[in-house]
């Protein structure tokens, strides 16, 4: 049974096993002593602490998991041993040659450098990370930014907000794509030191010469790296053709990745653009008045505020988009900090409480149109048997037509210019009546949440018509406040007509009338244009075309009546007559009459 210690490394706690915690002390007693004499010897030994201890956390899979003697020696032989390097004042004059090569091919992870930064340090970090100097990344940045709209400006606050910093010396060397080692770490602070003792005067040249050098210095041992490693790859012996083909496997499937991760990005991106334009333009219709979005607010019955709904819309459908524009980041991105474990379930309970607000408000909207109610308005009128009542459409240009569409609405002004919704869902029923005097019943509906609010919305229909002798003029629309919202408003026009009497519906009413007569309806849209006589339950056209409805009827020995003409059977004679002449045949005689003239044929002659 082994004893385990608890250690404090750069600020993060560790569980560590007695003998690993034993060989990391004398590890770090050896460090500390071959930097006795060295320039900034407190500042490197930090660095290499939380560099350790960044490594101990890359293999800590839990918080009580107990680090041991394998995973102290994974580190050092990363880090390297004191004894491998020349650690004086003077490794910056000649560059020591290390006895000791790293295991592991260094790789370079994006962070944000604002040592060279003028906003975020976005652009330089992937300046780094994709070997490209900042200057040009910052002026594609630029162009893309104005091209789009302003699509990347949203993207580079993406960047800012979810890439880390690189504000340690190891996140620097990392990013720049160096082994975070203890040489590298040393050369790193001590190029600080170095510069910060030389004048004011020369600050800027020598900053200049050091950066153009460092570029320069991790330009080539990024090449030097790569080509080492695609070297070792192809020409080294010890490699077998199985671990070739792996790795040139794994390649294609990091590019397919990759590739993934930017169409991620891309659709996360484009979704969540589109919803901020949507939640501005639908959020704000009732501050700014936007065209054409009126209609929003004439079909909202439950009053539920637009920029609410918006909204709730906008958490819902955005937060999936933002997660998968996360998602495609990630990917992209390894060493991608976290938004955190607060920020996720926050944005979960936001999701779900989004999804139960717009349940409630389409609950809402729905119990709008719970009740449907009619109030009605009867006037009679006389008309003299035998006269000629004639119905038309009285059409207006700014409201209506002889065009009806059942479900459309719109919205207008009248001439006061108040605002108000108008439909042409107008239905024309005829029915017959005993009584002599002619009756016009004009039937409104609405919808309402209650039996009290669609009656109100029921009697606020403005729907007029007149009477004119024997002409009667009906209003193609109905009209309603725009407070009184779109619930569904309708109107239906009954006559009751004397029997007797003739009916003459104008050609504008046909889109008005039922396509077939159903019920007590006895008028259909096939009637306009012609002179009806009002029958009981029916009606007699005075002026149709006379047609013939030939009903199919078929016996073995009798008549038959089809679409194909008419044939009588009696006994062994047949008499056929159709489009095609007259046939009659009996056991004597035979006769035909067609285009060819007249045949006939006996036995007898």
């Amino acid at each position: 049974m082994n004893k385990t210690v608890n250690i404090n490394l750069a600020g993060i706690f560790f569980h560590i096993d007695e003998d690993a915690y034993l060989k990391l002390q004398r590890y770090l007693e050896a460090i500390k002593r071959s930097f006795t004499d060295s320039q900034g010897r407190s500042e490197i030994i930090s660095d290499i602490e939380a560099r350790i201890s960044e490594l101990f956390s890359e293999r800590v899979k839990h918080d009580k998991q107990v680090i041991g003697n394998k995973e102290v020696e994974e580190v050092i032989s990363i880090m390297g041993q004191p004894e491998d390097y020349l650690v004086d004042d003077e490794i910056f004059e000649d560059e020591p040659q290390a006895s000791y090569r790293a295991k592991s091919t260094p790789s370079k992870k994006l962070f944000r450098d604002t040592d060279n930064s003028y906003i975020g340090g976005v652009a330089s970090g992937l300046g780094h990370y994709l070997g490209i100097d900042a200057v040009w990344l910052r002026l594609i940045w630029l162009l893309l930014a104005i091209g789009s709209g302003g699509t990347f400006i949203f993207i580079y606050i993406l960047f800012w907000v979810l890439v880390p910093e690189a504000r340690t010396t190891a996140d620097k060397l990392t990013m720049t794509g160096e082994p975070v080692n203890i040489s590298n770490i040393e050369k790193k602070i001590k190029d600080g030191f170095d510069t910060v003792s030389e004048t004011v005067s020369d600050v800027a040249k020598n900053v200049s010469e050091s950066v153009s050098g460092a570029a320069k210095n991790v330009s080539d041992a990024a090449k030097k790296v790569d080509i080492k490693k695609q070297g070792n790859n192809i020409k080294s012996s010890s490699k077998s053709f199985f671990d070739t083909l792996g790795e040139i496997i794994m390649f294609f499937f990091n590019v397919f990745a990759k590739f993934v991760g930017i169409i991620l990005m891309i659709t996360g991106a484009s979704a969540l653009i589109a919803l901020i334009i949507g939640l501005f333009s639908l959020g704000v219709t009732n501050i700014l008045h936007i065209p054409g979005l009126d209609f929003v607010d004439m079909a909202n019955a439950g009053n539920t505020p637009i920029w609410l709904v918006s909204l709730l819309a906008f958490f819902l459908v955005g937060i999936p988009f933002f997660f998968l524009f996360y998602l495609g980041l990630k990917i992209l991105v390894n060493n991608l900090k976290s938004i955190g474990n607060i920020a996720k379930f926050t944005l979960l309970g936001i999701w779900v409480l989004s999804i139960i607000g717009l349940i409630i408000i389409g609950v809402r909207q729905a119990s709008e149109h719970a009740f449907n109610e009619r109030i009605t308005e009867k006037q009679q009128f006389y008309i003299a048997p035998n006269d000629t009542l004639t119905i038309k459409m009285n059409n207006n240009d700014k409201y209506g037509s002889s065009y009806r569409n059942h479900q459309s609405f719109k919205f207008g002004h009248n001439e006061n210019g108040e605002r108000i919704i108008y439909s042409s869902d107008i239905d024309i029923i005829v029915k017959s009546t005993t009584d002599s005097l002619a009756t016009i019943s004009i039937e409104k509906s609405a919808d309402g949440s209650d039996y009290d609010k669609a009656t109100q919305r029921a009697s606020n229909i403005n729907y007029n018509y007149s009477i004119n002798g024997n002409e009667i003029l009906l209003d193609s629309y109905l009209i309603t406040e725009a407070k009184n919202k779109f619930s569904d408003q309708e109107v239906d026009v009954i006559f009751y007509l004397p029997e007797g009497i003739i009916a003459y519906f104008n050609n504008n009413v046909q889109n008005f009338l039922n396509y077939r007569t159903y019920d007590e309806n006895i008028v259909s849209s096939k009637h306009t244009k012609h002179f009806l006589k009002i029958m009981t339950d029916e009606v007699d056209c005075l002026d149709c075309p006379f047609e013939i409805d030939l009903d199919i009827h078929h016996d073995d020995d009798g008549i038959i009546i089809n679409k194909e003409g008419i044939e009588v059977k009696v006994d062994s004679s047949s008499l056929r007559i159709n489009k095609n002449g007259l046939k009659a045949n009996s056991p004597e005689v035979k006769v035909n009459i067609d285009n060819n003239g007249i045949k006939i044929k006996s036995d007898n002659i």
